[in-house]
């Protein structure tokens, strides 16, 4: 029985082509036409029963409307069942709310995607105050996959052992770190930040600790950059011998990334989440295997 078709727009074709080739599937790229007012014509190849779309979400806004004419078209040509492969999830950020009139984006878009496809399948979430994805998706098939495994592997070969320590900018991280450094055989810290004004901020970490060591310092996603430069710059400063970044996320820009390895990272290393120059770890082994089940052919729900 052959797997299902895999389809992606340009912006995420490298990384779904590497999808399709792994899995077996044939492959078609979904071709979008722009009109002068921004409107966007979309245009699927022929769907299988069974179709799976290949869509990061970084970027989001213009991609969403596009991923929903998309599953229209898909839809409408014959696919009973639509999975959804966004390595990078977007909108999950905002859980509740913190300002009273502020919409709960990960509770819209949740219910928006779950109602326009049958699976949807995501790496590394950036989830908070909820700790299943099917939460986020009622009533959808969902599946949050960790990239902790490969990326411990990679730090691995890249000389990072049980002598190193992994190390999260801030609390929040320290979950995320721990998984690394435990199939690593390493030690995990957290970072505390120290506000002392309002663009004076510091991130404090056990200093006995650092001084001598190689440290991988890790997170899940980074985009304005703010506290990875400072976490950098305090471990430099506190004698590391050796500091590398690893993200699952690389949500910055070129001005960002030079900013951190001023502060002091050798390397910068991002998965294959989203398309970006830092790109070294692949995501296409574990998404291989999560999506390797679906068939040509309409399953039952």
């Amino acid at each position: 029985m052959s797997i299902a078709p895999v389809q992606s727009f340009a912006h995420g074709r490298i990384h779904a082509l590497e999808l399709a080739d792994t899995l077996g599937a044939a492959f078609g790229e979904i071709g979008v036409h722009k009109f002068p007012d921004g409107e966007s014509r979309v245009t699927v190849a022929a769907p299988a029963p069974t179709t799976i779309l290949y869509c990061p979400l970084d970027r989001p806004n213009g991609k969403l409307v596009e991923l929903a004419l998309a599953a229209e078209a898909l839809r409408r040509g014959g696919a009973a069942r639509l999975v959804l492969v966004a390595p990078y999830l977007c909108y999950m950020r905002q859980d509740k709310v913190f300002h009273e009139g502020e919409a709960i984006s990960q509770k819209a878009i949740g219910g928006w995607l779950g109602s326009l496809f049958d699976r949807i399948v995501t790496v590394d979430a950036h989830l908070h105050r909820v700790s299943d994805i099917r939460e986020v998706f009622p009533g959808t098939e969902a599946q949050n996959l960790t990239a902790a495994e490969i990326i411990a592997e990679f730090a691995r070969e890249r000389g990072f052992s049980c002598s190193a320590l992994v190390a999260g900018p801030d609390a929040e991280s320290i979950q995320w770190v721990s998984r690394i450094a435990g199939i690593l055989g390493a030690e995990a810290i957290a970072g505390e930040k120290d506000r002392r004004g309002d663009r004076d901020v510091r991130i404090v970490f056990p200093s006995a600790k650092i001084e001598g060591r190689s440290v991988l310092v890790a997170d899940d996603i980074v985009s304005s950059g703010g506290t990875v430069t400072v976490a950098v710059e305090s471990l430099k400063r506190l004698g590391a011998a050796d500091i590398a970044v690893v993200v699952t996320h690389a949500l910055f820009d070129a001005e960002i990334e030079e900013r951190i390895r001023a502060a002091g990272a050798r390397a910068i290393w991002s998965t294959t989440s989203v398309p970006h120059p830092t790109n070294a770890i692949s995501l296409t082994g574990i998404l291989t295997d999560a999506v390797r089940s679906e068939t040509g052919s309409e399953k039952q729900k």
